[in-house]
């Protein structure tokens, strides 16, 4: 999809895209990802909610508190991986994106997977999973899991993950979310003893 593809790759930036007419009108800007262009841990979401859309960050408030202080558990920080979402713009009241705004984004996402180049993408929730790996997904009982996953040609590791908020509605998921952050922090090498942030420890 050429024709959703950032004009600035290099700052991996979407600066105007009106695709989705009724993520145009609810949306107050676009919401980009943010991290390191050449992180090793890419986190894709669902879409920016009220707070991301207020900020123009994703994974900021109550989700990104519980996401950031698991990152530095297993040795990562918040400045050292690369978090975005599957569609740019929040959708009304906070809806799941349609298939429809899913596939307007597509191209874009794809864009940032390929200029990022991560050693393992991370889904954050049901709707990133089955986005990415083309199937229904059941994040409860599959988090944790890697597979591989062609994407615009090229075979990525895609771990799937409970989205953050699931700890705060459900103490019980807690062991599972950080599990599978843990896991994605060994994928890409780092060590919870790593200081710092992000430290190559050799392959996985």
């Amino acid at each position: 999809m050429d024709d959703t593809r950032p004009q600035n790759m290099e700052g991996l930036c979407v600066s105007d895209c009106r695709r989705c007419p009724a993520l145009v009108d609810s949306r107050s800007r676009i919401v980009n990802g943010t991290g390191p262009s050449d992180a090793d841990v890419l986190f894709v979401g669902e879409a920016p909610g009220g707070q991301e859309d207020a900020e123009g960050e994703p994974f900021v408030g109550r989700s990104g508190s519980v996401l950031d202080d698991q990152l530095r558990t297993v040795g990562l920080e918040r400045e050292t991986v690369r978090i975005t979402n599957c569609v740019r713009c929040r959708p009304p009241e906070n809806r799941d994106p349609t298939t429809d705004e899913l596939e307007n984004c597509r191209g874009y996402l794809e864009a940032e997977i390929d200029r990022v180049d991560p050693d393992v993408i991370v889904t954050l929730g049901k709707v990133p999973g089955e986005h990415l790996l083309g199937r229904s997904v059941a994040v409860t009982s599959e988090t944790g899991s890697v597979e591989e996953v062609r994407i615009a040609g090229t075979p990525r590791p895609v771990l799937v993950c409970l989205h953050p908020a699931a700890t705060l509605y459900d103490r019980s998921q807690e062991s599972a979310f950080a599990e599978t952050i843990a896991e994605a922090a060994a994928i890409a090498g780092v060590s919870p003893t790593d200081s710092g942030g992000q430290s190559r420890l050799g392959e996985y």
